[in-house]
């Protein structure tokens, strides 16, 4: 039994000896950060986010996610692949393999070593059936991405056909690139690290025989952050070729533009270039070309002060927004997608290696305390894709095993790194980043410091050296949102003296033995920040944190998604946003002193302004509002705003009127009982109800058309309706009777989430001697006609 017992206790011992050895990889590949298996999380929020994410991660199945790989590699099946987006099969297991080796990092779980072991031996036997089944273009492929034969056998010729009609492969193969890496970074397993080689070496023979030009229409789709992928493998094998493979998978439709400063970001997809960015980044920090970091540093800096919101995403319809077009965050339900602060996070964490820089430290911590922590539902653990601005609208969240939504992969990402840049090192300096109750081991110093705080509910934290002593510099950060001067810093009970100022480091430099005690007392105050280039819509913050008011449960459908393909989309009902509650107040600057706080409940304020519409509010932490509607930005105006707000209601009610007193005749499409009236004739044609009003739109070579009434008048225009921000081609032509009067093209013409009025005139040779004419809409090949939501025959 003794003996049993001692080879039980040695094997133990050697799994814990296994885990330690795991830090040495992230050690190799980010110098200055620490393993987040030195890094333990204390009792708080984002402790019960991680092991709530753990339990909901484990009640996924394996097979199922593997099920992709296993027939791409002709392999026998073991379970039914997982219902995917459309052709997107096995995206969810790249991210699911990092999920379970930052966890096993992070906590020691033997489960997610078991699975993330069964998973690399599992895709080890998809790598080598691949050579076998597939050698002229499957050496090294570790990939699911339907149809793989005839996409990536043709794709190495040079012909795209296949390629350019499917939905991103490399960004579906990316994620396992990423898996693979991080399955050697967090947990050090060297076949992890073979078979993120192996796998880089067929994107390098893939693309082989590719001109410069190709890779770069190539480079056009969405391709996740391959570029990145190629630059690890620089660092990781030291080997030049797969740091010129890096720069190859770079676009330089982005690269040149972002290095000398220009933005050409508007209504690019926002998803598709941010992992581009974080390539940039990792090339410039292991090469030093200036070019790459330029590109880096400025692509953070437009989106994070022109395109993010309070509570730190970015996107509107997963597009970046131009000036003109930043009032969609208020009109669109698909508001900042969780992906997009995923990425954001990671290139942060790039420019701060190279540049330890408190201001990005300050939109680390506003993102990942407002955006990532409320993408988690705090019971059942959902993961949330779109995290809309929009007045009294709500988010809706994911199921285990239903939805597998690109934001479902982050998600099983995002709550397992919370420990991973609270601390970070430089040289002899320790860096204290975010105010998260957690414990350090700094075994390179021999020294355990543990930070205790109830932020952001305090405003303060304390640091405590528990064990050892060493000489060394601590880095404070002195965040942006604390006032300036009202920062206090104690150690051992007195004061340190400094000079900084918001948004820096302060250090200091002593001998630091057991039992030193660091005080930081971080004064929170409430302040507004306005919608990025909507001035009149605020949000309320206090201290970094983002203040949100419930406004009801009427209507939250689809609350808990399926496996439908729309499922990420709040599909309840859309509540004006005109009858939204209104600020009133003259001292705008000054509203958040309007702020009163709630007795005995920690960041829980009324707010004593006068308000239209108004509503019982009571403001809280946005990251606490669940399974409700709310709102996060209002409009607030003064008296005399909030007067000329009416005078410009009234106007567009009497812009309203003078049209329907020029109309001759109207029909409202989409609506069965006005065309019907209208003698409507279709084919391939199509109605429906989006953006509060009704549709009818035509496809593949398709039309609608209506009779319309002329009174025998001549002098007449065609009043159409549109929507601004429509997807995919919208050109078409438009006929009076068989005569063509014009071909339109909405193609991203506005890219506004607002209606769009258009009026053409009709000459008079079309309508002169008839009591009536046929209006058509007809569909160009590869275009859709439409969407129309109102005609009108108007006297010019």
């Amino acid at each position: 039994m003794k003996r049993k017992t001692k080879q039980i206790k040695l094997g133990l011992f050697i799994c814990f000896l296994l885990h330690c050895f795991a830090i040495h990889a992230q050690d190799k590949l980010y110098s200055n950060e620490f393993p987040i298996s030195d890094v333990v999380l204390l009792d708080g929020p984002f402790k019960h986010a991680r092991d709530l994410n753990l339990h909901v991660l484990l009640q996924y199945d394996v097979d199922r996610m593997l099920a992709p790989y296993r027939k791409i590699a002709g392999l026998p099946e073991k379970a039914k692949t997982y219902p995917n987006w459309d052709g997107l099969d096995g995206h969810i297991a790249g991210h699911y393999l990092s999920a379970m080796a930052m966890n096993y990092a992070a906590t020691g779980d033997l489960e997610c070593k078991k699975r993330m072991e069964y998973m690399l031996s599992e895709l080890k036997a998809c790598l080598e059936a691949n050579a076998v089944n597939n050698p002229e273009w499957g050496v090294g492929y570790i990939g699911g991405f339907p149809n793989s034969a005839d996409l990536w056998s043709a794709f190495k010729t040079g012909d795209f056909s296949i390629y350019l009609s499917a939905w991103a492969p490399f960004y579906n193969l990316h994620k396992m690139y990423a898996g693979l890496r991080d399955a050697w970074l967090y947990a050090g397993d060297d076949d992890a690290k073979d078979l993120f080689l192996k796998f880089c070496d067929w994107g390098i023979n893939i693309t082989a025989d590719l001109s410069d030009e190709q890779m770069e229409t190539m480079l056009n789709m969405e391709y996740g952050g391959m570029n990145e992928s190629f630059a690890d493998a620089y660092q990781i094998s030291g080997d030049e070729k797969y740091l010129i493979a890096a720069k190859r998978y770079s676009h330089n439709t982005f690269l040149e533009p972002l290095a000398n400063g220009i933005d050409n970001l508007d209504n690019k997809h926002a998803n598709t270039q941010i992992p581009k960015f974080i390539g940039f980044a990792r090339i410039a920090e292991l090469s030093g070309e200036q070019d790459y970091e330029k590109a880096g540093r400025f692509s953070w800096e437009t989106i994070t002060e022109n395109r993010s919101l309070a509570f730190g995403g970015n996107s509107r319809r997963e597009h970046f927004p131009s000036v003109e077009s930043c009032g969609d965050f208020i009109n669109d339900v698909d508001g900042p997608e969780s992906c997009n602060s995923y990425n954001m996070l990671k290139l942060t964490e790039d420019l701060f290696r190279m540049q330890p820089s408190a201001h990005y430290m300050d939109y680390y911590e506003r993102t990942v305390f407002n955006h990532i922590l409320s993408t988690q539902h705090p019971k059942h653990g959902g993961y949330v894709y779109f995290t809309t601005a929009r007045p009294r609208h709500y988010r809706v969240y994911s199921a285990p095993n239903e939805a597998m939504w690109c934001c479902v992969g982050t998600g099983m990402e995002n709550h397992g790194k919370y420990n991973q840049l609270i601390y970070s090192h430089s040289g002899d300096s320790l860096y204290l980043n975010l105010f998260i109750a957690s414990e350090l081991n700094w075994k390179d110093k021999k020294v355990r410091i543990r930070q205790e705080t109830d932020f952001p509910n305090e405003g303060s934290t304390k640091i405590t050296v528990t064990e050892g002593s060493s000489k060394f510099k601590l880095m404070v950060r002195y965040p942006k949102w604390v006032e300036n001067g009202a920062l206090r810093i104690l150690v051992n009970g007195e004061d340190v003296k400094f000079t900084e100022q918001p948004s820096s480091y302060i250090s200091i430099e002593r001998d630091w033995k057991k039992g030193d005690v660091v005080e930081v007392v971080t004064p929170m105050h409430s302040t507004i920040e306005r919608l990025p280039n909507v001035p009149d819509y605020i949000a309320f913050m206090h201290g970094p944190i983002l203040l949100g008011a419930e406004t009801g449960t009427d209507d939250l459908r689809g609350l808990i998604a399926g496996d439908g393909r729309w499922g990420q989309f709040p599909g309840g009902k859309l509540l004006p946003i005109d009858q939204a509650p209104i600020l009133v107040e003259d001292d705008l600057d000054n509203i958040a002193s309007k702020l009163v706080p709630v007795e005995n409940e920690p960041l829980n304020f009324t707010l004593n302004v006068k308000m239209v519409n108004p509503i019982d509010l009571k403001l809280k932490p946005f990251a606490q509002i669940h399974d409700a509607r709310y709102m996060i930005y209002w409009l607030a105006l003064t008296n005399d705003g909030y007067q000329a707000y009416m005078d410009s209601l009234a106007n567009m009610e009497f812009e309203k009127i003078a049209l329907e007193n020029r109309t001759v005749d109207f029909v409202a499409t989409g609506e069965q009982q006005p065309e019907t009236d209208h003698a409507m004739q279709v084919e391939n044609s199509s109605s429906g109800n989006a953006n509060n009003d009704f549709y009818r739109e035509a496809n593949r070579g398709g039309y609608f058309s209506y009779e319309m009434k002329t009174n025998s008048e001549t002098n007449l225009g065609l009043h159409v309706r549109y929507w601004g921000a429509e997807w995919g081609g919208r050109k078409f032509d438009v006929f009076i009777d068989d005569e063509k009067l014009l071909t339109e093209d909405n193609t991203g013409k506005w890219n506004q989430s607002k209606f769009q009025d258009l009026e053409y005139t009709i000459p008079d040779s079309m309508v002169k001697g008839k009591s009536s004419i046929r209006v058509k809409f007809q569909s160009i090949p590869g275009n859709t006609a439409g969407a129309v939501y109102y005609i009108r025959l108007v006297k010019k």
